[in-house]
């Protein structure tokens, strides 16, 4: 069976004939889309009027979404005044839908939009075109099907007595067709299957016989090869019974041909929006990403439907179920003993209804005191919640609000909550509407969690806040407002202090804990400036007392007391700043000092560990954003570990420190030649009391890596066995105006210095 398109000019008559009844001029109403310049430019000054097109979604919500909401925007956009949205409706959705008006444009089944069409004056302006591979087509079928395993069933005629799934009662292609085709078979669905279910989508049919929980079901044609091609399945797993094969449809089918869904106009659509919508179908060329994942291929002039018409003749199905009138004589004569059934019963139903009004009078207190139980639940939670609707106004608040906030909940419900409680940011300046996420959430229907902000209580004084901004959605899925749970961190922002304390404390002791253990490097260190401006003033004195001394000698000796008194008090100086408490922020630093003072403090123990200390600085490596004392302290404690760990090196012992300029970034470097690491994961030297050394208490690293995190970077290490380790970090680069140069203007590397990063000093 081919459905007979309707002849493109009695197409084009009716939107002459429409326009001219609209008060339209012909080729305007032809154009659709297309309008003067003037008319345009008063179309965009003109709010948008948002067209709701009534999808069936018989393959669930979300992908009815996915397929047809490309049309929506293609004719919002050829369309000028109007905004067009995607209304997916389930089957049992639809009439109401049609009966409210809460759709303009309608795209159902053929069989359903007979029915609209007699009951409801729906009227089609275009047919469905779909494809298989690079076919169009404009018919559809239905297939009965199995699984290849089923070896009991192989025609329709063993479909008696077993389990059989459709779509729903309504559906064209996913029972009406196959339920006349069973009729033709001998099989009535509703007495030889055991039993017969509905699925409520195509997808839910298919899978329901794949995994055995029905023996056989039937879906429209070209849903088993979608799933098939986007692997929901595999096409190997079914068969299909009574299967046919027609020159218009290379797609799996049991059935005779229909014509494809229509797109349709409601009675009450205004007629020159109908005919702009059905020119911008017809011109429709469905780009490749419209089509992505269907086989949707465009539109064509309504096709005649009177097939479907006869079909459902054949099924005594509505529109066509009606029967030949029934008289009052014929119903005593024939049913008196349900009509006497029916007096008694509606004798029972007075009785019933007295007692139903006292039911619901009980169900009506029941809903009060539900009421008051989600109140009092909401009271209960400790955490602030309030909701508001699509004007920012206040819709309900719980007790917690009342008491953080100090408002009253008649004081916001109504009122707008962004102007009370989140006007200003933390910093004193204005918090503008249009950036508040509370707004944001239903406007873009997205779930949002916001980690550190502001809210104002009564009295004007501000408390940080955490809180998520969820949509309200009511039964049709639209969004209403918006719910805020939020919750005072104030008790967590301190105890987060006192923790950065206990850190910064922890950090000092280790600094202290490390230069009592340099104790005799550092006295040694400073005991041979002593020793030599006591030598040198000792024999200053002798050449005086024996009148040898000369202003020239006395001159040299005093040059080499204040020399040795400078380097003694250098020394000082790097221990005293080493050992102070530090200040918090961060600030530029110099990398040529921080090294200094590292090689100040270590020198003595390097030396008597028989180790050499080099330093290297890259070029554009002169300067960071630091911490001065804890980055310090980490190298301190790197250096420290390195040579450690060669003092029983027999091969040549060297430490070098190396900064060098990468991108937006200082790298820092504690490169050695000691014996490596050894086996096992570098990574758990940073946990606390992880260490290799018989007498350490592995909280040295542990501390190091902390405070580098802190600094944004990452405490890594490289060893290789026999050669030895190298730990590097990062640190954010700074110009010597104490800008941070960000990565889009960094200095780019000239090639001229070399690497040592893998050849270990």
């Amino acid at each position: 069976m081919t459905a007979r398109p309707m002849p493109a000019f009695l197409l084009l008559l009716a939107l002459f004939v429409g326009a001219a009844a609209s008060g339209l001029a012909p080729a305007r109403a032809l154009a659709g889309p297309t309008a003067t310049a003037p008319e345009s430019d008063q179309a965009a000054a003109a709010p948008e009027r948002q067209v709701r097109i009534g999808v069936l979604s018989h393959r669930g919500t979300s992908k009815s979404r996915s397929v047809w909401q490309p049309t929506a925007d293609y004719l919002t956009a050829q369309i000028p005044g109007y905004r067009f949205a995607i209304t997916p409706l389930d089957f049992a959705d639809v009439e109401p839908a049609i009966a409210d008006g809460s759709v303009e444009f309608v795209l159902v089944n053929p069989a359903i939009y007979v029915a609209l069409e007699i009951n409801h004056g729906v009227s089609r302006i275009a047919t469905l075109k779909t494809c298989s591979g690079e076919v169009a087509r404009n018919v559809f079928g239905g297939v009965i099907f199995t699984r290849t395993d089923r070896g009991d069933i192989n025609s329709i005629a063993d479909l008696a007595g077993k389990r059989f799934m459709a779509v729903d009662p309504t559906s064209l292609g996913g029972y009406q067709m196959a339920q006349a085709e069973l009729l033709r078979r001998g099989i009535d669905p509703q007495r030889h299957f055991k039993p017969l279910v509905f699925g409520g989508i195509h997808d839910a049919v298919v899978l329901a016989v794949r995994d055995g929980k029905v023996d056989a079901g039937t879906v429209r044609t070209d849903v088993l090869e979608q799933m098939a091609a986007a692997g929901a399945i595999d096409l190997a797993d079914f068969k299909v019974l009574g299967a046919r094969e027609h020159p218009d449809l290379p797609l799996l089918h049991s059935t005779p041909l229909y014509p494809e869904w229509p797109f349709s106009r409601l009675a009450s659509t205004p007629t020159a929006l109908a005919q702009a919508v059905a020119v911008a179908l017809l011109q429709m060329q469905p780009p490749s990403d419209m089509t992505a994942g269907c086989n949707y291929a465009g539109w064509t002039v309504p096709l005649d439907y009177q097939p479907v018409h006869q079909l459902l003749r054949e099924l005594n199905r509505p529109p066509y179920d009606t029967a030949r009138p029934f008289t009052l004589l014929d119903a005593l004569s024939k049913y008196w003993l349900a009509v006497l059934i029916g007096t008694l019963a509606l004798l029972l139903m007075a009785l019933l209804t007295s007692r139903v009004l006292q039911l619901n009078q009980r169900l009506s207190r029941a809903n009060t005191r539900l009421e008051r139980r989600h109140q009092l639940i909401l009271d209960s939670v400790a955490e602030g919640i309030y909701g508001v609707d699509l004007n920012g106004r206040a819709t309900f608040v719980n007790k917690a609000m009342e008491r953080m906030t100090g408002w009253r909940a008649e004081e916001l419900i109504g009122n707008e909550t962004h102007e009370i409680i989140h006007h200003t940011r933390a910093d004193g300046d204005p918090h503008p509407r249009e950036d508040c996420p509370v707004y944001t959430t239903f406007r873009d229907e997205q779930s949002r969690f916001i980690d550190d902000d502001v809210f104002w209580r009564r009295d004007g004084a501000s408390f940080p806040v955490e809180y998520s901004a969820t949509p309200i959605r009511d039964e049709q899925g639209q969004t209403i407002g918006t719910v805020v749970v939020f919750r005072d961190i104030t008790e967590r922002r301190e105890a987060a202090e006192r923790f950065r304390r206990q850190e910064a404390e922890q950090a000092h002791f280790t600094r202290l804990s490390t230069l009592g253990e340099m104790a005799s490097g550092i006295a040694h260190e400073l005991n041979q400036p002593l020793t030599a401006i006591t030598t040198n003033a000792r024999a200053c004195v002798r050449m005086i007392a024996a009148g040898r001394a000369t202003m020239a000698t006395c001159t040299e000796v005093m040059t080499k007391i204040a020399e040795q008194a400078e380097r003694a008090g250098e020394v000082i100086r790097h221990i005293r700043r080493f050992v102070r408490k530090e200040e918090p922020e961060m600030a530029p630093v110099t990398v040529a000092d921080m090294f200094e003072t590292v090689m100040v403090l270590m020198r003595q123990d390097a030396r008597r560990a028989g180790v050499a200390l080099h330093r290297q600085i890259g070029f554009g490596a002169d300067c960071v954003m630091a911490q001065r004392t804890q980055i310090e302290q980490v190298l301190l404690n790197l250096v420290r570990n390195a040579v450690e760990a060669m003092i029983d090196q027999p091969r040549e012992r060297r430490v070098l420190l190396l900064a060098r300029r990468n991108a937006d970034t200082v790298e820092i470097r504690v490169v050695d030649t000691g014996p490596g690491l050894g086996k096992g994961s570098p990574e758990h030297l940073f946990e606390p009391f992880v260490t290799t050394k018989p007498q350490g208490l592995g909280v040295g690293l542990s501390i190091s890596h902390g405070i580098v995190e802190a600094h944004g970077g990452r405490l890594r290490v490289d060893s290789t066995p026999d050669i030895g380790a190298t730990f590097f970090f990062s640190l954010p680069y700074v110009d010597k105006s104490h800008r941070v140069i960000p990565a889009a203007a960094s200095l780019q590397s000239d090639g001229s210095e070399t690497d040592p990063a893998g050849e270990h000093a």
